[in-house]
This record gives C-alpha cells, structure tokens and sequence, in this order.
C-alpha cells in the first residue's frame, strides 16, 4: 500500500516526524509531504492508494485524477476539505477522528475566558512596563476584574467538547444554558432558544460544526442581542462568526471582549478587521495542539487505517 501525506506540517514538531512516518510505515510505503497547495494536490498524491491529511483539499478533480485512491483519513474530526459525495462516487473510504481534542479545546475555552475576565493581557503589559514597581500599594488593579461565579454561560452545541465545557462551568458556580439543533436525551442544563442564549449569557461560547445553518451565526443581529458586559469564545470554525461585525460590536463596546482561535481565513489576513478590534484576544488555531492531544490524534488515525485494512471501517463518515 502507498500512502501519502500532504500536509504533515500541520501535525508535528520537528521531534515528531519521524514518529510519524514510524507509525505508519507498518502499512506501507509512506511518504510524508510538510505541505502541499491546492495545485499541487493530485500529483503529490499521483498513485497512493491512501491519503493521510488534515486541511488539504480533497475536490471531485482531485478524486478524479487519482485512480488508485481508495482511503481517505482525517487528522481532524471536520471533514468540509473532501468532496464527500465525489469520494462515496468512487467508492472510497473516507473516516475522520472524532473527540481526539476535547480535554485541549475545553482547557483552551476557559484559557481565553480566564484570559479576558481576568484582563491579563493588560496587567502582564502593565508589570512588564514598571507599572506595579511605581505603585503606591500593594496590590496594583487599575483595570476590572470579574467573577464567573453566578455568571450565565451559554453553549451553543452540545457534543463532546460543548458537554464538557458545561461541566466545568458548572464546577466554576456558573449558570449553564444550552442552544443546540438536536435535543440530547439527557442534559442537566436548561435548553433554550438561539434568542435566548445570545440575550442571557454573560459569556457565549460556541462549539457547533460550521454547516450552512451556522455560517456566520455570529453577525450584527445575534450580537445586538447580547449584554454590553457579555464575552464571545469561538474555539470552532472562523465561518461562524461575521468578522467586520464582531470588530464593530467591540469597537463600539457592544459586547466586553472576545477570545477567538479560529479565524475565517487561516493563516490570519493581515486585513482581518478583528487583528486591531478592541479587547479581542487572538490565538493560532492552538486549542487543539496540545502535545498529548496530537498523540491521541496520530493513534486515532492509525487505527482507523489498520479497521479499514481489516475490512471493518469504523470512524467512517461516508
């Protein structure tokens, strides 16, 4: 079996390439590209019977050049980057790797939440410009600090990583809503309307796949909705939130602050309105990159590979 890679870049540290090609070179010859552009897609796969890829482009064209190809797996849970109909066409396997990242994206939720309740951007600037060594008193807080306790976090998506985000706000003393399109069969936490979490949530955090419903979720009517004090997380996909109408709601300080590691366009535009919007906290698409994370990822797929092989697919999405 050939097996390439197209965007290998995007999983490793230097130190964890070769773990890579060590893992997957039981099933076969692999071959393990850093990167790959949309022009280049069906030549670097040319005649593999497998490829291995996270945000490369699979199009019906380039199902269509490549006539061995017969698995397609996902070092991702979304898989909006294959033609899924094309691939079901042609008969191939696509599976992807679903809840590898939940543990890194839920601590990463409430790291740009502690971030901005906490406004530690502003007093590690603060400190690092001399400011608490020129304070009168000891304890140096020109800048507002709040609770979450009793606060009002509304989650719209209830998977794995919006179920889990709930319990810990639970445990932090928060109040928890939840907007989600199907109703769970068991869900402690109160289920309400779109309107509704947008009109009582302190803080909004989204964990919902990016489909046609919720494209650009997040635009000036849902924001209008929200409490001038109120946060937005987005730890999903950048499509779901309309970003010149984010940078406006806290340019004009309609909502308090934003923490996003998802933008619309990745790597970031220097264009993004968002990149000099008001209190707008901005990280690298990282929440799902933790070191044991992309381990558990790497496992995940390995295994999926070798059910496929053994004729028992699991994972599968098409």
């Amino acid at each position: 079996m050939k097996i390439v890679i197209p965007d290998g870049d995007t999983l490793a540290l230097p130190d964890m390439k070769a773990h890579i090609l060590e893992i997957f070179s039981k099933y076969g010859e692999v071959i393990c590209n850093g990167a790959t552009s949309p022009d280049e897609v069906a030549g670097k796969i040319g005649d593999a019977d497998a490829v291995l890829c996270n945000k490369t482009p699979i199009t019906r064209e380039v199902i269509h050049q490549c006539k061995n190809l017969k698995y397609i797996g996902l070092f991702a849970t979304g898989y909006n980057n294959i033609d899924i109909p094309a691939a079901s066409e042609r008969k191939i396997t696509v599976c992807n790797a679903g809840e590898y990242s939940t543990h890194a994206v839920v601590q990463h939720t409430f790291a740009l939440l502690f971030s901005l309740a906490g406004n530690l951007n502003a007093y590690h600037k603060a400190v690092s410009q001399g400011e608490w060594e020129r304070s009168q008193v000891f304890s140096y807080f020109p800048y507002p600090v709040h609770e979450l306790y009793q606060k009002t976090i509304g989650i719209i998506g209830y998977g794995s990583i919006g179920r889990n985000v709930a319990k810990v706000a639970d445990a932090l003393g928060m109040r928890v809503i939840i907007n989600t399109r199907t109703k769970p069969e068991s869900c402690p936490f109160a289920l309400v309307s779109q309107e509704e979490i947008f009109r009582q949530s302190d803080v909004v955090t989204i964990h919902c796949p990016l489909t046609e419903q919720t494209a650009n979720l997040i635009r000036k009517e849902t924001l209008n909705l929200m409490k001038p004090s109120a946060y937005l997380i987005n730890t999903a996909r950048g499509g779901i939130v309309c970003e010149q109408d984010l940078a406006d709601a806290l340019n004009q300080e309609k909502i308090a602050g934003a923490g996003l590691d998802v933008l619309v366009q990745e790597p970031m535009s220097p264009e993004t309105p968002l990149k000099s919007a008001k209190n707008c906290l901005i990280t690298p698409h990282i929440a799902w990159s933790a070191v044991e994370t992309r381990e558990r990822l790497l496992q995940i797929v390995s295994d999926n590979l070798e059910a496929y092989l053994a004729g028992s697919p699991k994972n599968q999405v098409n």
